[in-house]
């Protein structure tokens, strides 16, 4: 065990920040993008690199913001940073050089591979992905195709051949309900807080949000009450959960709020940094940024208001 070896050297927070990235600094930006060129580059392919992407001469363009934060985010330091961008340049264009898994995969096993996902909707064309869901401001639900190396978002044009869409996304949910669950850990205190927390390295871990009621059953042994829950999805490998039954929602209403504006800065895959009421499938932000935008609020409607003053009524002694 490593107990008191230092963590590798990055440079401090009052070094000049990446205007792309604020978790680089300048040097360590112009380090990861000098990566990137030479990764495309042993690959027999010359790209120009731009700030948060990098195009090719076919015109094809590949974003840097989920590699930057993996990256950002690897214990290891910028000397692992040649590799880890190497591998993930080799399996994108290993991805887009194949032929469509559409086109080779017999359809039944392409539905056996077809799982819901939970998104932001932030750049999601409407126009491509008409049958996509809407679940609350800025998230949207769509289906895709689970690969070896990579997940395949799935557009109208894509799901046409395979079926009508409601029938698809409910063999979608079977097959999410049927995950296993990788890592599970509870976060609690005396004052009552206490926070289930779901991780894994499947990229459905927080699309479990629609199945809910079956992960809390896996993890509680115990129903969601008709409260519902309090739920977070930061990014896509992590969901956090709270089944409200007493008063002891207000702790962990803060506590939860706290944990996913954490949890999705500057992390691969982030989906949102608010907190949402479940409640029979149906999500209700209940925090948002600070009017000046450098924090964040607490913002509850009559409905749950009026449950919150019905919990602490009940218990009086909890708040």
């Amino acid at each position: 065990m490593r107990l008191f070896r230092r963590g590798p050297k990055r440079d401090g927070d009052d070094t000049p920040r990446d205007a792309e990235f604020a978790f680089f600094s300048v040097a360590e930006g112009s380090h990861f993008r000098g990566q990137v060129r030479e990764a495309f580059a042993e690959r027999g392919l010359e790209v120009t690199v731009y700030a948060d992407v990098v195009t090719d001469s076919a015109g094809r363009q590949f974003g840097l913001g989920n590699l930057a934060a993996v990256c950002h985010n690897d214990e290891r330091g910028p000397r692992v940073w040649p590799k880890v961008i190497r591998d993930h340049v080799g399996m994108v264009l290993r991805t887009m050089d194949a032929p469509s898994a559409l086109d080779t995969l017999p359809p039944e096993q392409i539905r056996s591979q077809l799982y819901p996902r939970v998104i932001g909707s932030e750049g999601l064309d409407r126009e491509t992905f008409r049958y996509a869901r809407a679940l609350a401001p800025g998230l949207s639900e769509v289906l895709a195709l689970d690969l070896p190396e990579s997940v395949m978002i799935l557009t109208d044009e894509a799901l046409a051949p395979l079926g009508d869409v409601p029938v698809l996304r409910e063999r979608a949910m079977a097959n999410l309900r049927d995950l296993p669950v990788e890592g599970h850990e509870t976060i609690k205190d005396a004052g009552g807080m206490r926070l289930e927390v779901v991780v894994g390295d499947s990229f459905y871990t927080a699309s479990r949000v629609l199945a809910l009621d079956t992960l809390a059953r896996q993890v509680t042994g115990q129903h969601i009450t008709q409260d519902g829950a309090l739920v977070a999805l930061p990014f896509r490998h992590q969901i956090a959960f709270h089944v409200i039954r007493d008063a002891g929602v207000i702790p962990s209403l803060n506590a939860l709020a706290a944990f996913a504006a954490s949890g999705y800065a500057d992390t691969p895959g982030a989906i949102t940094p608010y907190v949402y009421w479940w409640r029979a499938g149906t999500l209700t932000q209940l925090s948002d940024r600070d009017e000046d935008g450098d924090g964040l609020r607490i913002v509850v409607g009559e409905d749950f208001q009026d449950m919150l003053e019905r919990l602490v009524a009940r218990h009086p002694g909890d708040d």
